[in-house]
């Protein structure tokens, strides 16, 4: 990838001003890929210059222009479509058939739903019918700073960078060091695109470099952020100094409701859920509550999910798992696997170390703990490894306790044949999505939490709203209909 160790400011890849190098490293292998240049200040300064310049023009773009541009952008991911698979699944160890199939296919699913909504999304409107003289208006924010996860680049890509272009906003890009040649390839695939000069820039570097210095920046008129809770404490922190908005996709710790008359399939489905991308999702139903009569049951078919499920290298073609992304990451997980164990939380699948046959790449064994109380930490911390809690309950106001009883509140997940059931806890879990008997929320849908899972929706015309200013005109001149 020519461009790698270049920043894309103002409609040209440039070299940095003020970087150090970071090794990209496969995780399936431990060996350094490539290496990035961390940007400094002057990088950021740069880019953020840029975008203030680009947004006075682009800002008073037409509806049709961003839209041509949108489905411009469109065209050419789709050209570059298995590219990026490829890039995904080096970088952050996705095995490359899941990276087809999903990691790259979340981006081009989330740009046609964005022009979907975008289409029947207006930007200036009257009140209500009898006060046509009160005249909203829908105007970009500004400049605004996105900042990524490794975990599912493209997915949280798009979900900002779209509904900024197409609101007309302009903006940096600061994709997570962990999977930047995904972040390298998307702004080649926006240059070919056409984006205007200034209005997309993208800068590498890490959380307490570029990503601090642009959440303080007093030019940055909007932060979207998707990473861990602890980061978005911080970077509210730094945001209040300007008043600048700050969206939030943060942490998760998802509870997987599972009722006696669950379908049959619901407890497996439900683990292969937990062990998709490695358990590296926020969403990921890592939780699983099951009423009493039907507990001893599911954990049976747990372990077997777990011990059915295979690991191996990212390269190769199949339907098994990846590594962990890095050895911060491994590190983590087998700690809190080793946790659990110590807990006193009885394990049933899996455990710590790598799998047997991998002895090198940061590959975990997919794992179950039974028995478990939300005092534990495996039943509490966001563990972002493919490791399965389970807890039984015994009445539906027990299992909706026990699901509310966390700091998060992103996705939910109710499995029973009782539709009335599933409306009642679908209404009674504090989460800002839920998911029911393995049918899950159609593209365009926002996606979004609660309490200290973040504050923003992404998605459809809420994520379009995200990125917009909202005016409200009295005494506008009304057109005589005579």
């Amino acid at each position: 990838m020519e461009n790698v160790n270049k920043y894309y400011i103002n409609g040209t890849w440039v070299d940095p001003v003020d970087a150090r190098s970071f090794d990209v490293i496969d995780p399936s292998t431990e060996e350094v890929i490539t290496q990035i240049p961390l940007g400094g200040q002057a990088d950021t300064d740069a880019a953020v210059s840029a975008a203030k310049t680009a947004f006075a023009t682009w800002r008073l773009s037409s509806k049709a222009e961003r839209l041509d541009l949108l489905k411009s952008l469109a065209d050419v991911y789709a050209r570059r479509y298995d590219d990026m698979a490829g890039v995904i699944s080096q970088e952050m160890g996705a095995p490359i058939d899941m990276s087809k199939a999903q990691q790259s296919a979340t981006g081009s699913g989330h740009l046609k739903a964005f022009i979907r909504a975008f289409d029947g999304f207006e930007f200036e409107f009257p009140l209500r019918e009898g006060a046509e003289t009160t005249h909203i208006i829908r105007e970009p924010i500004g400049v605004c700073a996105l900042i990524t996860p490794w975990n599912w680049p493209m997915n949280q890509i798009m979900l900002k960078v779209v509904p900024a272009l197409a609101t007309g906003c302009a903006m940096v890009l600061k994709p997570s060091e962990q999977s930047p040649l995904s972040g390298v390839l998307f702004s080649e695939i926006m240059h070919e695109a056409g984006v205007p000069a200034g209005v997309y820039n993208m800068v590498n570097g890490d959380g307490p470099g570029v990503g601090s210095q642009l959440s303080a920046h007093k030019d940055v008129d909007m932060v979207s952020f998707t990473g861990s809770t602890r980061a978005g404490r911080a970077i509210t922190i730094a945001g209040a100094e300007t008043v600048k908005r700050v969206s939030l996709e943060l942490g998760g710790k998802g509870a997987n409701i599972i009722f006696a008359d669950a379908d049959e399939k619901a407890v497996k489905r439900g683990a292969l859920h937990c062990f998709n991308n490695t358990g590296q999702s926020c969403n990921a139903p890592t939780r699983m509550l099951v009423e009493r009569s039907r507990y001893d049951q599911a954990v049976a078919e747990a372990k077997a999910a777990a011990d059915a499920t295979s690991v191996n290298s990212s390269s190769l073609e199949g339907r098994h798992i990846g590594p962990l992304v890095s050895e911060m990451q491994f590190n983590k997980v087998q700690d809190l696997i080793q946790r659990g164990i110590d807990e006193g939380a009885r394990l049933v699948a899996g455990g710590v170390g790598r799998p047997e046959g991998l002895n090198r790449g940061f590959f975990t064994k997919p794992t179950v703990f039974a028995d478990c109380n939300n005092q534990m930490d495996v039943m509490s911390q966001e563990i972002f490894g493919p490791v399965l809690s389970m807890m039984p309950f015994d009445s539906e106001e027990e299992a909706i306790a026990i699901a509310n009883d966390t700091e998060y509140g992103l996705t939910n997940y109710v499995q029973t044949s009782d539709p009335e059931r599933a409306r009642r806890v679908a209404r009674a879990v504090r989460s800002g999505m839920v998911d029911m008997n393995g049918t899950a929320r159609a593209p365009g849908a926002p996606f979004g939490g609660m309490k200290q899972s973040g504050n923003g929706r992404e998605g459809g015309p809420w994520g379009l709203e995200e990125f917009v200013e909202v005016r409200a005109i009295g005494g506008w001149p009304v057109e005589d209909s005579a």
